[in-house]
């Protein structure tokens, strides 16, 4: 496959690292900064073209008329629409992504379209990243909450704590411990590697297990995997800009917010677009407001600044200061880790979480959501079983019968409105929705070409 991507800032490095990185795909990466272009080149296996993303001349010499998906990622929304147009018009480049950030835009869809402007897909970094955070606070203890089949089903991922009611039992075990709840246990990880998630496997404190439930189970599984699960009540938001806004927004009909600015104008100005969160104008790292402001009465502290080493220090010192869960917002995936290894508890990659917003687009066969995980080193797909027993690879096959890549499971299938939580018999049906973990996303040939009809 063919991609385009024009912008090499943070998220269009992520993005061409991760693309690049599958032998299937040829990327060109675009950008006017010729310095930029050239440490991509030494690093990763890409083409590079220097110039304004933008003008039709830039676009033809980075092989838009030949390539399956443009994605602009450039810093200005207007460049990534005009880039969009432009290769649709001259060129009829099939697929065009592009990141708008300015609700002027997002907020009026009839902008969009082959008749108007010709994206096809806008994706918004701010709100994916904002909705990420929300989902995260809802359910204390979580590491990640993703949804698939319209929010009927959802993945989380959750540490075992000594205490906790699963932890050291079997996974064979879990409906006895919790008869009353539909779950499956799709993945776990100890000391950072995969490990086989069957019946036999013991849940030991520190694992990292992902499991599938639907939507008003995940509280009760993620509860038991834990010593307490207390309800988030306070809240406190380091950074009053685009994330930190649309947070509070979305959290302060149901808990206590405050939000810590230090730039007083927009202080005023978020204040002036909140109803029931209190704005202070002040410093996230100075420890005297953090004192004066309870913090060690704070659920949680998120740390959702422009500066990552803001967010790193002010999270640190929140947690030190007894915030009972801190987050902060760091724009190097590398350091996901390393700062989850230490008194922070999630660090969030903006660009990671983008990255799963585009896997679905740029995925081949039926699959219709994707998410990154792991910090890219492994996926969780919602792809769809169509066809006939003779032309599909997965119709009229129960689970356990489907060629799976090592490691990867078949988690859940939505059929209709049914959720059924597949076991090894479970058979899929024409149309049905099929959610899979894939713990080594360098086997998504295989899923694709599962989900992929054959040829007549």
């Amino acid at each position: 496959m063919k991609i385009l991507i024009l912008g090499a800032g943070q998220v269009g490095r992520t993005v061409a690292r991760h693309f690049s990185h599958e032998e299937a795909n040829d990327v060109t990466v675009v950008d006017i900064d010729e310095d930029v272009l050239r440490d991509l080149q030494d690093r990763l296996d890409v083409h590079t073209v220097a110039g304004n993303a933008a003008h039709p001349g830039v676009l033809q010499a980075a092989g838009a008329a030949e390539a399956d998906i443009l994605v602009a990622l450039t810093n200005s929304d207007e460049v990534n629409m005009v880039a969009c147009e432009v290769a649709f018009r001259l060129f009829r480049t099939p697929t065009k992504i592009a990141r708008i950030r300015a609700a002027e835009y997002t907020g009026r869809p009839q902008l969009f379209g082959e008749e108007a402007i010709a994206v096809d897909v806008f994706i918004s970094p701010e709100q994916l990243v904002t909705e990420y955070l929300e989902q995260l606070i809802r359910h204390p203890g979580a590491l990640q909450v993703l949804e698939f089949a319209a929010g009927r089903v959802r993945l989380a991922g959750a540490r075992a704590e000594l205490g906790g009611p699963l932890t050291g039992h079997s996974l064979r075990e879990l409906p006895a411990q919790m008869a009353d709840v539909d779950a499956r246990v799709v993945a776990i990880y100890r000391g950072g590697r995969s490990i086989p998630a069957d019946g036999a496997t013991v849940i030991e404190e520190g694992d990292e297990v992902f499991f599938l439930a639907g939507r008003d189970d995940v509280h009760r599984v993620i509860a038991a995997l834990r010593k307490e699960n207390t309800r988030v009540r306070r809240v406190v938001i380091a950074g009053g800009g685009s994330i930190g806004l649309r947070l509070a927004r979305a959290l302060e009909d149901t808990a206590q917010i405050k939000v810590i600015e230090h730039d007083t104008r927009r202080a005023r100005l978020v204040s002036e677009q909140l109803q029931n969160t209190i704005v202070l104008a002040g410093d996230a790292a100075d420890e005297e407001l953090l004192i004066e402001e309870n913090i060690d009465s704070a659920d949680v502290f998120a740390a959702v600044t422009n500066s990552e080493e803001a967010n790193i220090l002010s999270a640190m010192l929140a947690k030190r200061l007894g915030a009972r869960k801190v987050m902060a917002l760091v724009n190097r995936p590398s350091y996901v880790d390393l700062i989850e290894s230490g008194s922070i508890d999630v660090a969030i990659a903006p660009q990671i979480i983008t990255i799963g917003s585009l896997l679905a687009h740029v995925r081949r066969g039926e699959l219709v959501r994707v998410y990154s995980l792991r910090r890219g080193a492994a996926e969780a797909i919602e792809a769809i079983a169509r066809g006939e027993q003779a032309s599909s690879r997965v119709v009229g096959r129960t689970a356990g019968e489907i060629e799976l890549p090592e490691g990867a499971a078949i988690g859940a299938i939505v059929r209709g409105e049914q959720v059924i939580l597949a076991h090894h018999d479970t058979p899929i049906e024409p149309n049905d929705h099929v959610i899979l973990f894939l713990p080594d996303r360098r086997h998504i040939d295989a899923i694709e070409r599962l989900f992929t009809r054959a040829a007549p």
